[in-house]
């Protein structure tokens, strides 16, 4: 199944895909709320909003799978998004991105290796995935490299649309 046809479900509770975005590139994020890496949701709102009109979206992952910094109701995760870091980008429902129960999206990501080669688990919260118009992965970095970092920004131009 391509990546942009599998089902998927925002925060709100609505049906969605990758698809929806075909045309753009897409940031996808796994995210949570109580982690030390829990800023970088303000370096992924500014990219979102300095490079929407160029075509990109940038897309968090609430995950509660790496020591419960993730714990709220979806409620409350769209609440502190909004108010903590003015999150304006889409949030997808929680999901589970390792073990038995991982989503068919990262089922799919997880392989895509990063810069050293290494594809598999998901290593934190805040891993990123840059994807290509159309839904191919390009690119992967790990948590600790941040939103902004001149290499994520790098790939991310490398595939705006336009």
């Amino acid at each position: 199944m391509a990546l942009t046809d599998i089902p998927l479900t925002t925060l709100d509770g609505k049906s969605t895909s990758l698809g929806d975005y075909a045309d753009r590139a897409i940031l996808l994020v796994n995210v949570a709320s109580k982690c030390g890496l829990t800023p970088q949701y303000g370096a992924l709102e500014q990219l979102a909003r300095d490079y929407a009109e160029r075509g990109l979206t940038v897309i968090g992952v609430p995950c509660n799978q790496f020591m419960g910094q993730e714990p709220g109701t979806p409620e409350e995760i769209a609440t502190f998004c909004s108010t903590t870091y003015g999150v304006s980008f889409p949030l997808l429902a929680k999901t589970d991105v390792n073990g038995d129960d991982r989503h068919p999206l990262y089922a799919e990501l997880t392989k895509t290796a990063d810069a050293e080669g290494q594809a598999g688990d998901i290593q934190w919260n805040f891993e990123k995935f840059v994807i290509a118009p159309g839904g191919q992965v390009v690119n992967r970095f790990r948590p600790r490299t941040e939103p902004d970092a001149p290499e994520v920004v790098a790939a991310i131009e490398a595939v705006l649309p336009g």
